[in-house]
């Protein structure tokens, strides 16, 4: 390991309070890596920086096996508190930036033992052309120090620098409370399915819910459905649906979303609408995985997954056979989402659950021949019924932490660990 005497803008280790320019010829960052073979090149680029020092370089330099880069150890840490870490980055031939760019804190007592799992930085914003991560965190209990790391994995042509480094005490997050809600109604024969829903939303209005999920093919749903009848229950959106949809949002000053058969041109699509607060379709989402039924009714698939922002987080849209599959509430997941809403006529709670635990968010579900339920990051079910009609509302904190004490935060873990690079493998060539 090589001892670096300089760096860029740097907390003091002896002073948590004050982050600032460590003087010239301070030492404190180190390079290193858990074997030599392993060791990537470490070194300050003067030429490449956001402070005025200079960066913290670590370069591939041409081995598939390189891992490691430069840490820091920074004494003063109290068990409970909180600490906010924030890193600048930029990078050159990464191909997976979010797996082979790593910061993460690893605490540890005053022996120098790790006390609990290391904590992963994983959300980045853009500042002025450098990638800037932030992990604001508690120091378990038992930590009186902690070892910064800034890392480049398996990136033999890659280089990353690091500056614009600070470690400061800091503030829990502050609450993010969102009272979610699900309904079971299954509309058996009856002329107006959709108004059956609004009147159960209208029961529940009571309950004050931030956001409802319906079910699947409002129109469609119910004893008498056919697959051949899509095209006659299809309609755009925005369209009259939406528009009653929305009367009710407005209404009762919640977000819905809610499932229709759209018409756009040709095309038919089995389609989960979310609907804002004001009555608004702020977006939509078509089907990814569509069964065979759906296919013969005429219906394409969708091509997208995408996550839409709220006033209290960041949601994503699924349709139920898609719970089948694992792509689509991965991709949400990793698009941000911290809740899943799933319109579903039928299914399993048990995918349902482990789309919940493997991508770590929450799922709602509104369903006829599943389970209508809402359940946790850690596939806890916090409600499910069959039952209906019936309505549910629950308030949970989307502030709050779930570690495990064997893998940490596995939130920001997970994220920082997914190999999509060997999802699809390449073919042999012939």
């Amino acid at each position: 390991m090589l001892a670096l005497a300089l760096g860029p803008a740097l907390l003091r280790g002896e002073d948590l309070a004050t982050v600032g320019q460590i003087d010239a010829g301070t030492p404190g960052w180190i390079a290193s890596a858990q074997r030599d073979e392993i060791m990537p090149r470490c070194f300050v680029d003067a030429a490449r920086h956001l402070t005025a020092e200079g960066s913290l370089a670590i370069s591939g330099s041409g081995n598939p096996l390189e891992y490691g880069g430069w840490t820091r150890r920074v004494g003063g840490i109290v068990g409970g508190r909180y600490y906010k870490l924030t890193a600048h980055y930029q990078v050159a031939s990464v191909p997976e930036e979010r797996r082979q760019v790593v910061a993460r804190l690893d605490w540890l007592d005053p022996a120098g033992n790790r006390v609990a799992q290391p904590d992963y930085a994983y959300e980045t914003t853009e500042e002025g052309g450098w990638t800037c991560t932030v992990l604001n965190v508690p120091a378990p209990a038992g930590s009186t120090s902690v070892r910064i790391e800034l890392l480049l994995g398996w990136a033999p042509a890659g280089t990353v620098w690091w500056d614009g480094i600070s470690l400061e005490p800091s503030q829990p997050p502050p609450d993010r409370w969102v009272r979610m809600g699900t309904v079971s109604v299954h509309p058996r024969n009856e002329p107006d399915k959709l108004g059956s829903y609004i009147r159960e939303l209208d029961a529940m209005a009571a309950d004050k819910p931030d956001i409802v999920c319906l079910g699947e093919e409002l129109l469609n749903a119910g004893g008498t459905v056919t697959y051949t009848s899509y095209a006659s229950t299809a309609e755009p959106i925005p369209g009259p649906s939406t528009a009653r949809l929305g009367e009710a949002a407005r209404r009762h000053h919640m977000y819905l979303v809610a499932g229709l058969i759209e018409r756009d041109g040709h095309a038919l699509y089995n389609t989960a609408v979310l609907i804002d607060r004001h009555g608004k379709v702020q977006g939509k989402y078509h089907k990814i995985y569509l069964p065979r039924e759906e296919v013969e009714g005429g219906l394409t698939p969708g091509s997208t997954c995408p996550v839409f922002d709220t006033d209290f987080g960041r949601i994503g849209l699924m349709i139920c056979w898609d719970a089948e599959y694992i792509e689509p509430a991965r991709a949400l997941g990793y698009q941000g989402a911290e809740i899943i809403l799933v319109p579903a006529a039928g299914g399993f709670l048990d995918l349902l659950k482990a789309r919940a635990l493997e991508n770590h968010l929450y799922v709602v579900s509104s369903g006829y021949d599943v389970e209508s339920a809402i359940i946790d990051p850690t596939a806890a079910v916090l409600f499910s019924t069959k039952a209906a009609p019936a309505h549910k509302v629950i308030p949970v904190n989307l502030s709050q932490r779930f570690t495990d004490s064997w893998m940490g935060d596995m939130r920001p873990r997970y994220h920082k660990e997914i190999r999509p690079d060997i999802y699809i493998p390449t073919p042999a060539p012939r």
